[in-house]
């Protein structure tokens, strides 16, 4: 229906041919698909706040770490840049404590507990997933029980397993505990069972054998996920504090987690350098996951259902 132009008759407004009835669409209204503009801020708060929460405690470290001596940073409005930015905290921190040293064992565990992931979850994922054997739905439902045990539960049981091996007071007893993850035992099995059945059916039939089915098949197509498990892994070996602590007991094979405790000890009173050393702690974590981040994000959609 078109507007009548007749200044002596009301205009009457066109209805809506695709809306039932003719209704009149009303301005202003939203569609299922579309964001009002309260909503759009209220996104938006949101995602500021937990950015705050997140990389706030990040960013103030930072500039505690950059701040001078002279410089207060207990002020009443915080000051995230610096007023006179030094590198001299972390040259004092290299300087107290063998830095270099604790990061080389720290970087020794993470490798050894990155390629126990890698390789054990991989297997244990591939085979609960696409092979058949006895007591399969048991095993997976262990693992799955395991999840529910908090890390401190066995700790002591994990420290004398430990200990009878003779491997207290090394790295690769630090290290053991972590080389397989129940959790990414079963990050492999969901990116495993997600791959479709009729794949392995025909490399059955043209002879591939189990091996060559996890090496050809599987691996290539769930490289994401490898990545997440990586990941995770690197960054649980890396950050560990209270295992080291209790397994190692010589200060030369200190990690770095458990080495920096002497900056709290010798410099209480001074958090600059405490930061430096969070800081200095920090990086290796940010390398990696730079590093992965394209594999990490392709990872975390890998397993899902698909239409």
């Amino acid at each position: 229906m078109s507007v009548v132009t007749d200044p002596a008759r009301p205009a009457v407004v066109a209805s809506d041919p695709g809306t039932p009835g003719g209704r009149k669409r009303r301005s202003g209204s939203f569609g299922f698909n579309t964001v009002s503009p309260r909503e759009k801020v209220v996104r938006y708060l949101l995602l500021v706040f937990v950015l705050l929460i997140t990389i706030g405690p990040f960013l103030w470290q930072l500039s505690t770490s950059l701040k001078g001596s002279g410089e207060d940073i207990y002020t009443r409005i915080p000051r995230l840049l610096p007023a006179q930015p030094t590198f001299d905290h972390y040259k004092a921190v290299t300087d107290t404590i063998p830095v270099w040293d604790y990061a080389r064992n720290s970087l020794v565990v993470a490798v050894l507990v990155v390629g126990g992931n890698v390789i054990g979850a991989s297997l244990a994922g591939f085979a609960l997933s696409r092979l058949q054997f006895r007591f399969r739905r048991l095993v997976l439902g262990l693992f799955l029980a395991t999840l529910v045990l908090p890390g401190e539960v066995t700790i002591i049981s994990q420290y004398v397993t430990v200990r009878e091996f003779g491997l207290a007071n090394t790295l690769f007893g630090v290290a053991l505990p972590g080389m397989i993850g129940a959790l990414n035992v079963l990050l492999m099995y969901n990116a495993f069972r997600s791959l479709p059945i009729e794949v392995d059916q025909a490399a059955i039939v043209d002879g591939a054998n189990a091996w060559q089915r996890f090496l050809y098949i599987g691996l290539p197509s769930v490289r994401g996920t490898i990545s997440v498990v990586a990941i995770f892994a690197f960054i649980g070996a890396w950050d560990d504090f209270l295992w080291p602590l209790i397994v190692l007991t010589d200060p030369d094979k200190y990690t770095l987690t458990v080495g920096l405790q002497y900056l709290s000890g010798t410099f209480s009173n001074n958090p600059r350098l405490i930061a430096a050393g969070t800081m200095i702690a920090f990086i290796p974590i940010v390398i990696v996951f730079a590093t992965l981040q394209r594999f990490f994000f392709k990872g975390v959609e890998e397993g899902a259902v698909k239409g």
